[in-house]
């Protein structure tokens, strides 16, 4: 067998908000992950749906982002966004 070839392998301590909130026509649960990695972004975790993205305040304003990661119509992707431009 191989040894193992690693690109990096590294511990940080990190701080997580765990946030749940109903909106319009589905709830919510968010995992808030704030690290020194990914450039001052967080990762955003959607325990509901199993899908997650590293977003940033671009990320947000970008077209068709939040919709596209998190698997959303228009009108539940501008909930999420909304209250992530509160904490991002």
């Amino acid at each position: 067998m191989s040894e193992r070839f690693f690109l990096y392998d590294e511990s940080e301590d990190t701080k997580t908000r765990f946030v749940s909130f109903m909106g319009e026509s589905q709830r919510f649960d968010l995992a808030i992950t704030t690290t020194n990695r990914y450039y001052g972004k967080k990762l955003v975790l959607n325990m509901q749906s199993s899908r997650y993205a590293i977003i940033g305040t671009d990320d947000l304003d970008e077209e068709g982002y939040v919709e596209h990661a998190f698997q959303l119509d228009e009108e539940d992707a501008q909930e999420l966004r909304e209250f992530l431009y509160e904490v991002i």
